[in-house]
C-alpha cells in the first residue's frame, strides 16, 4: 500500500467499473456483495472465501480492520445458497488459495497459515501444495502467481523460498515467468478463464509472453486501486459452482 498518496475515488469507481464491464463483455456473469460503511477493503472480494465444486471455505482475516468482512461475505454465500464452513485458522480466501487444475496453490508467510492449507484440502478434497511466500512485497499469493488454465500459471520466482521454487518448476516446467517490475505492477495479480487475461496494462512484458503462449492479453487499469495494494484478481471472487 501507498500511504503517501492520495486516491482519486472517482477514478477507482471508474476504473472497478471498467472491470465489471469487462467481464460481462467475455461473457461472464459478475455479481456484487453489498458494501458495509467503514469497510473499504471489501472492494478485495478475492480474500472473502475460496469456492471450488460449490464448496465455500470462508475467510478469517489477519488484520483486526479486515475481520468484519468475513460475516459479510458469508451471509452473501448463505443467501446464495451456498453450505460456509467458517476457518479456523487465518485464512485469507483465494488471496492465499488459488486452484491450479488438480492443485489448490497454497500461500502462507504473511497471512493465511499453514494449519489453514489443511482445512481447504479437507474440506474441498483437494490436494494443498504449500508456498512460503519471503518477499513483503508480495504478501499474498495471488500478488506473485495466477492459473492460467488447468494446466499451468505464470509467476515470480522471486517472491517465493528456494524449496518452493524447486516445487514450482517440477509441477509447473512450462509456466510463465514474470519479471519482477511485471510483478510489482500487479501484472499477477490477473484472472484469466483460459483464454482471456484480464491484466494490469503496465505489466508490459508480461502481455507479450501471455500473447507469445496463445492467451488473449486483456489489459485493464485499475492503478487507483494499485495503491491500496490490490489489483484485478483483488477485486474478483470467482464462484466455482461445479
Amino acid at each position: 500500500m501507498r500511504v503517501d498518496e492520495g486516491v482519486d475515488r472517482a477514478l477507482a469507481l471508474a476504473q472497478w467499473r471498467r472491470l465489471a464491464d469487462t467481464y460481462r463483455e467475455l461473457g461472464h456473469t459478475v455479481e456484487t456483495v453489498e458494501p458495509v460503511p467503514d469497510l473499504p477493503d471489501m472492494v478485495f472480494a478475492a480474500n472473502g472465501a475460496l469456492v471450488v465444486g460449490g464448496r465455500v471455505l470462508g475467510a478469517c482475516f489477519h488484520a483486526t480492520e479486515r475481520q468484519p468482512e468475513a460475516a459479510a461475505f458469508q451471509a452473501w454465500f448463505k443467501a446464495a445458497g451456498f453450505d460456509v464452513h467458517v476457518p479456523e485458522s487465518v485464512c485469507e480466501g483465494e488471496g492465499d488459495l488459488v486452484p491450479a487444475g488438480r492443485f489448490l496453490l497454497a500461500g502462507t508467510g504473511f497471512r493465511t497459515t499453514l494449519a489453514a492449507h489443511q482445512e481447504a484440502q479437507e474440506l474441498l478434497g483437494v490436494p494443498a501444495v504449500s508456498l512460503r511466500l519471503t518477499d513483503p512485497y508480495f504478501y499474498h499469493l495471488d500478488t506473485a502467481l495466477f492459473a492460467l488454465d488447468d494446466e499451468n500459471i505464470a509467476y515470480y520466482p522471486g517472491a517465493f523460498s528456494p524449496g518452493s521454487r524447486e516445487v514450482l518448476r517440477e509441477l509447473f516446467p512450462d509456466a510463465v515467468v514474470a519479471t519482477r517490475d511485471d510483478a510489482l505492477a500487479f501484472g499477477l495479480n490477473s484472472v484469466s478463464d483460459g483464454r482471456n487475461v484480464v491484466v494490469a496494462p503496465q505489466a508490459t512484458a508480461l502481455i507479450e509472453q501471455l500473447s507469445a503462449h496463445g492467451y488473449v492479453p486483456v489489459p485493464v487499469d485499475l492503478s487507483e486501486l494499485h495503491k491500496a495494494g490490490g489489483g484485478a484478481k483483488c477485486c474478483t471472487q470467482e464462484v466455482r459452482s461445479a
